[in-house]
């Protein structure tokens, strides 16, 4: 535990004026006071008001605060009284004490009549003087770090209370860097697994990657001593929870994460911020909508940075904050830096506000308010920016997501009322139901009787009740059309491998599938729910291959008969993926051809010969021959690096057909094998991409016969089979 030596050394390094025989005083009370309790770690009570203290030291704190961290519990815990304390330290710091104390017993998420009237009084205390909230803050920052000797039910209270309450307080108060270490130890109690997770990630990837913010930092720094600007650069990897968190928001897995990484650029003067601004999107190129410019718009709290995002290093998002020293001060302290003192004397910064004024307009505010309960939700509104409440027309409080809609606010009432809804009145006007709902305002739903659930809701409603609900009536009154749907979707699948959708064998995949009976399935499937390949493969796995896995090239084609074999013809060049259709042949099988060739126009009187066919689905081999009719700029080089591009896409040149040669161009065929029709495509994107490429197209040879003269060496197109 620190001595009162220790503590009055800290305080001195910023404060070289403080009074250290009151501190030393409070000190010796405090311990006094405390003689004989113990924590849940068995050392002395006493060493937490202690640790609180010096954590406040470090925010340069006033001698007032100090000396109210030390007796923070005595009031509520020991026999000392406010008449005590302010006795022996000053009515400034019973006051402080007692509003600590106050803030204390309040609990947050009640909303019973006594715990909404001590928030009332909390906050016109607050109005007064904001130190109980940093006393506060640095209480349950403490109780976060040592939290490990509490029992585990009471762990994970604290941390849940931590991280609705206490972690969003120290945000809104501009403490941000209390506020993630909140998180980030309520986060270790709440999902232990989940932030090892992270941690083990990041130390994967920097083993892969290397130091990655040492790297950034050089070469930010390098850049700015070419603009000539003077500044400090940090870098950090954002906090576990930050990271978690936006995971959550964005359904993303952490790979696919690109800005964890953070750097802060510490400038002499406001105008070398924007100096540092432009250096820096010289250098590497901004992210759209991802700059913000808090100097000329500072925050509420006194905030002020600019805020851009670029692509750094290996296509790595990185986020950058450009500041000067004062604003940095202010951005990491937020309401402290209206306290802090520097050489005996309170800190002059220009850019502090003074955090009272949010209080005193807030207590102003409902000031004249009677119901104790309103009074209470209103000061969560205030609180919890991330969320949103609402009121219904009787006055109770809904809780929803920032984004919600009144179709949410409907279900979140009662499913009944959600189902029935026709339209909301939000603060007494008529809006539509797709209207994102706003803190404190009023909803009334319309509710008409028949009225059921809309297809559209779904992507109206941002809750995972609503949706829900939505899909569950949607599944219910659509079930006959579903029904109807998913048999016409079970026969297309199934004749697609030849199959047909037999009621046995409809049974037999609701079996494997572990669905209630056949009705079950074909509703599933015509809701989307299942598609007909999972319902093919439940019966037929031979037929349908798993994803991933190669498609035999000589069994490519669904729709022959057993036995027959099939060529692709050497005129259209078919790939998987494109619409086909197959010609007969006496003998020699069946030559397929997209469904747009020319040529079979030559058997139309011939309609008995016409075979329905399918590519199979799956992954096809590259096996599959394509011809690219290519106009090349004769540059040295510039086949060499079509030649690589194709190589890159994974498609095999078979061969080269140079058909003009001119002094600035050529033009040739290049023959290639290929999986599919996308595959194709995307090669041709690429290499329309390259500026050597002067004109590009796929080449159909129309003058080549297809099966009968080349492959199949019949005599006459019209043949009869």
């Amino acid at each position: 535990m620190i001595t009162a030596d220790d503590l009055i050394a800290l305080v001195r390094v910023y404060n070289p004026k403080a009074n250290a025989k009151l501190i030393s005083a409070a000190y010796d009370y405090g311990m006094e006071m405390h003689e004989g309790q113990t924590r849940h770690s068995g050392e002395p009570y006493f060493s937490h008001p202690v640790a609180v203290a010096a954590i406040l030291t470090e925010q340069q704190l006033d001698d007032a605060t100090i000396i109210t961290a030390l007796l923070h519990d005595t009031i509520e815990d020991t026999k000392a009284s406010y008449q005590a304390v302010a006795e022996g330290f000053g009515d400034e710091v019973a006051m402080l004490v007692d509003g600590v104390t106050k803030l204390t017993n309040i609990q947050l998420a009640s909303t019973e009549t006594k715990q909404a009237e001590n928030f009332r009084k909390l906050f016109m205390a607050m109005s007064k003087d904001l130190r109980v909230i940093l006393v506060k803050l640095a209480d349950r920052l403490h109780n976060m770090r040592t939290i490990k000797a509490m029992r585990a039910d009471k762990q994970a209270q604290k941390a849940r209370e931590t991280m609705d309450i206490f972690a969003p307080l120290a945000g809104r108060m501009g403490m941000q860097w209390m506020r993630e270490e909140l998180e980030d130890l309520a986060f270790r109690v709440l999902n232990p697994e989940g932030r090892a997770s992270i941690i083990r990630r990041f130390i994967t990837l920097q083993r892969e990657s290397g130091d990655v913010i040492q790297r950034i930092t050089g070469d930010m720094r390098l850049e700015l001593g070419k603009a000539g600007v003077e500044a400090e650069v940090f870098g950090r990897a954002k906090k576990p929870y930050s990271i978690w968190r936006k995971m959550q928001e964005k359904e993303q897995s952490f790979s696919r994460l690109s800005d964890i990484y953070g750097f802060r650029i510490i400038t002499q003067s406001e105008e070398d911020c924007y100096r540092t601004l432009g250096a820096i999107h010289q250098r590497w190129r901004a992210v759209p909508g991802r700059f913000k410019d808090y100097i000329s718009q500072p925050k509420t709290n006194g905030y002020r940075s600019i805020h851009t995002t670029v692509s750094g290093r290996d296509g790595k998002r990185v986020e950058v904050q450009i500041r000067t020293r004062q604003m940095h001060d202010v951005a990491e302290t937020g309401v402290a830096a209206h306290w802090s003192y520097r050489d005996g004397v309170r800190s002059q910064n220009p850019f502090a506000v003074d955090p009272a004024k949010w209080i005193a307009q807030l207590t102003e505010q409902f000031d004249a308010e009677e119901d104790h309960e309103d009074f209470l939700e209103a000061v969560k509104l205030e609180m919890y920016s991330d969320q949103v409440f609402c009121f219904t027309p009787k006055g109770e409080v809904v809780k929803l997501p920032r984004g919600a809609t009144p179709i949410d606010f409907a279900f979140a009432i009662h499913t009944r009322i959600g189902s029935a809804c026709v339209g909301a009145k939000v603060d007494g006007m008529r809006v539509p139901l797709w209207t994102r709902l706003k803190n404190g305002q009023s909803v009334e739903i319309i509710t008409a009787e028949g009225q059921t659930p809309q297809a559209t809701w779904l992507d109206i409603a941002t809750t995972g009740k609503a949706k829900t609900a939505i899909r569950r009536s949607l599944r219910e009154e659509d079930r006959a059309r579903f029904i109807k749907l998913g048999r016409e979707l079970a026969r297309s699948a199934f004749e697609h491998v030849g199959k047909r959708a037999t009621d046995k064998a409809l049974a037999t995949a609701a079996k494997n599938l572990r669905l209630d009976g056949m009705g079950d399935l074909l509703a599933r499937l015509g809701s989307a729910e299942i598609t007909g390949r999972a319902v093919v493969q439940s019966v037929y796995p031979e037929l349908t291959p798993k994803v991933g896995e190669k498609v035999d090239a000589r069994r490519a084609v669904i729709g022959l008969q057993p036995g027959q074999s099939f060529d692709r013809a050497p005129c259209c060049q078919p790939l998987p993926g494109e619409r086909i259709v197959g010609i007969t042949f006496r003998g020699k099988g069946v030559v397929v051809h997209a469904i747009d060739c020319d040529r079979l126009s030559a058997y139309e009187d011939q309609p008995d010969r016409w075979l329905d066919l399918h590519w199979h689905d799956g992954s096809h081999p590259a096996v599959y021959g394509a011809t690219l009719d290519v106009t090349l700029g004769n540059d040295a080089g510039a086949l060499g690096r079509i030649c690589t591009l194709i190589g890159e896409t994974r498609a095999n040149i078979s061969n080269l057909e140079f058909l003009d040669r001119k002094p600035d161009f050529y033009r040739l065929l290049i023959y290639v094998e290929l999986r599919d029709v996308a595959h194709l495509h995307s090669l041709m994107l690429t290499l329309e991409a390259e500026s050597e490429v002067a004109a590009l197209s796929r080449y159909r040879n129309m003058s080549r016969a297809s099966g009968e003269t080349e492959a199949q060496n019949h005599t006459a197109a019209k043949q009869a089979p």
